[in-house]
């Protein structure tokens, strides 16, 4: 589904919308210039914690940057390194798979598209650590239509509507409760998750 909703695949029969516009209209950098996307597998690329966060954005002010770190809860974090913002990373250094996730939201609430793909975002993560990720995601989904691929059920709970997807065919479909009720697959596997 994301391949097409990205236009990383053409469409062969129906059509897919963004406010009004068919994707068919749109150039594939315009789609993707509407969507920020937080991966599973993180990255972070030589350069400063303040490069890393800001990427290739033009004129963010250094309290913007720190604004969006306190709000993913990151900030604390990046002041005790040496040279805090300014500090250099890379592949190499010891920032946790959890730090990593933080600093690639930050990222994408720098970004501030108006849709948002999150992609398997907490699956790296320890349980621990999955809550300040699930927090940090809630607060960079506010005022976004956002679009939650998930194995861990917990990060999409709350979901205005939930798609499940089985073999690539959407098998159910509705919010979390109405498909607790169902008792079908969503169910069983959610109910697999949380069994003590």
């Amino acid at each position: 589904m994301v391949n097409l909703l990205m236009k990383f695949y053409d469409i062969n029969s129906g059509d897919i919308k963004i406010d009004g516009v068919s994707t068919k209209e749109l150039t594939r950098e315009n789609i993707h210039g509407l969507f920020t996307m937080v991966l599973q597998d993180t990255w972070l690329f030589n350069g400063t914690v303040k490069e890393n966060i800001v990427y290739n954005r033009k004129n963010v002010a250094d309290e913007t940057v720190i604004d969006v770190c306190k709000t993913v809860g990151i900030n604390h974090f990046i002041k005790t390194l040496p040279r805090g913002y300014d500090s250099n990373l890379s592949d190499n250094d010891s920032v946790s798979s959890g730090q990593r996730q933080l600093l690639t939201i930050a990222r994408g609430m720098i970004e501030d598209s108006p849709f948002l793909i999150l992609d398997e975002a907490t699956s790296n993560v320890d349980t621990r650590t999955e809550e300040l990720v699930q927090k940090a995601m809630d607060k960079l989904m506010v005022g976004k239509t956002s679009f939650i691929i998930a194995h861990r059920l917990s990060t999409i709970k709350n979901a205005d509507l939930i798609l499940v997807m089985n073999h690539g065919n959407i098998i159910e479909q509705g919010n979390h409760e109405e498909l607790m009720e169902k008792g079908g697959f969503y169910a069983d596997l959610y109910n697999s998750q949380f069994q003590m």
